[in-house]
């Protein structure tokens, strides 16, 4: 049986690093918007909610363990897909851990 600490680790950072990666490509959509129609707003709200995002992922990870709490290959192809750093260093750091 795992420490409690790992037990309780474990469910309150995924839903955190999830959220904020879903936070990161919202922000991400907004900029192109913003771009595409030379809405200042739209792309100054995507900036923001880019760095709240990237600010949220990195407390999420802090404290992550690779090995039990890695998506492995799928979080770092995700992580290229959408152009996201952290999500490729950890889905390698927690493919290596496999």
């Amino acid at each position: 049986m795992p420490p409690a600490d790992a037990q309780n680790r474990h469910p309150q950072q995924q839903p955190g690093l999830v959220a904020s990666h879903a936070e990161y490509m919202k922000g991400a959509a907004e900029t192109a918007i913003g771009s595409l129609t030379g809405s200042h707003a739209w792309t100054m709200s995507g900036e923001q909610d880019k760095a709240h995002a990237k600010s949220s992922m990195k407390a999420a990870t802090e404290a992550r363990d690779p090995a039990v709490d890695g998506y492995g290959k799928a979080e770092e192809l995700a992580g290229k897909l959408v152009g996201c750093e952290g999500m490729q260093h950890e889905g390698a750091a927690s493919k290596r851990s496999e």
